[in-house]
């Protein structure tokens, strides 16, 4: 069920993208690729109300309901009129009761809470630790200098000498390679039914992703081992300085795979790119242990707003 008019998809990129782009964002869910890859199973859609995009979406983090939400109300040019904002935030609650749907905003970082705090006071906030993005500084992954991460070069020097790869660009021509290694991984896991249930909704988007991977706008890397591809990590660019990682996978039965191909993913990132943005753990105890162990430079800190 859509909750708002217009959905997610190359001929309306632009009006996201002016919104987005506006109202500086830095939290993963709102880059115009992870909208994309999500659009079908999420539900996502769109409109713009007293000047606001609002965008609304299926969460399905919580294993008793899927519940609908709506992102922050964006601002063209990053500026929040209490007023305006007021009624935007009451008109999209009233389409959210229309469809039968408890209204909440999820997703919300601590500078979108502020100007919606000011705006509606009789919101409550429940901090959100499962959706916290980690931040990476791009010199410090590719240099990898220092204690801190003496593991992890480790890791990627034990996996240096003992097999011959090849790291490679991903394009959309590898569509076919790229799912057959996804099938094979998805069959390599052991997972409750809910978690399974969200690997299986990722592989369902990833074809379309990989076969429009340049339209997206995305960029990523995949490592070869025997011609073989045994490792990938792709993203996409959210504003000027920063890539939200979207997908990683690698063989673990491969010591130092994962590590290798992390750091391969930001050394081939453009210039300009400062930081990587690998998302959140969902409250998945290995990932969350997987993703501090890279020594995030911040933590994006992220509530839930409920009437």
């Amino acid at each position: 069920m859509f909750i708002f008019d217009n959905r997610i998809d190359f001929e309306n990129r632009d009006e996201l993208a002016e919104y987005i782009d506006g109202a500086g964002c830095r939290t993963s869910g709102l880059s115009f690729s992870s909208l994309y890859m999500w659009r079908e199973g999420n539900d996502f859609s769109y409109e713009i109300i007293e000047g606001y995009l609002c965008i609304s979406g299926l969460s399905y983090l919580e294993i008793e309901d899927n519940l609908h939400f709506m992102f922050p109300p964006l601002s063209k040019d990053g500026k929040y009129e209490r007023e305006s904002l007021r009624k935007c935030i009451f008109a999209a609650k009233k389409k959210f009761e229309e469809k039968g749907e408890v209204f909440s905003i999820r997703l919300v970082s601590q500078d979108a809470k502020r100007h919606i705090e000011a705006a509606v006071p009789e919101i409550k906030w429940i901090d959100d630790r499962p959706n916290y993005d980690y931040i990476y500084d791009r010199d410090e992954i590719t240099a990898l200098r220092g204690k801190k991460f003496h593991a992890k070069k480790n890791y990627i020097n034990s996996f240096k000498k003992n097999y011959e790869y090849e790291v490679e660009p991903i394009t959309s021509d590898m569509t076919g390679e790229l799912m057959e290694f996804i099938e094979v991984f998805v069959r390599s896991k052991e997972l409750d039914e809910h978690d399974m249930m969200l690997l299986r909704l990722e592989m369902d988007s990833l074809r379309d992703v990989f076969e429009n991977f340049e339209r997206i706008g995305m960029t990523g890397v995949i490592i070869r081992i025997d011609g073989r591809i045994r490792a990938m990590a792709a993203g996409g660019f959210l504003g000027d300085d920063m890539v939200v990682e979207h997908i990683e996978k690698a063989d673990r039965n491969i010591r130092g795979l994962y590590p290798m191909v992390f750091h391969q993913f930001c050394t081939g990132l453009p210039e300009n790119i400062r930081y990587i943005n690998r998302e959140e753990d969902m409250d998945i105890e290995n990932l969350r242990k997987a993703k501090l162990s890279f020594k995030p430079c911040e933590l994006i800190e992220k509530f839930i707003g409920v009437f």
